[in-house]
């Protein structure tokens, strides 16, 4: 419980689909971590680590629709 006391960070991952993968934690590789727990393996296999967008909680919004 100890890195809750740092602040998390939201992160879009790119899809090979052309969508967007929600995550969020202290850096992009800490997100994808936790993205892991999440997902299977074929999931996480489309996600592109390399392609994400810090956002802000207040923009959420504005990409729903865009999320995978």
């Amino acid at each position: 419980m100890n890195s809750f006391s740092k602040a998390h960070k939201l992160y879009l991952f790119g899809l090979k689909d052309g969508r967007q993968k929600l995550a969020y934690g202290l850096s992009p590789e800490h997100a994808l971590k936790i993205l892991s727990y999440r997902l299977n393996p074929e999931e996480m296999a489309q996600v592109i680590r390399e392609k994400y967008e810090t956002i802000s909680q207040r923009d959420l919004g504005q990409v729903v629709e865009k999320l995978g």
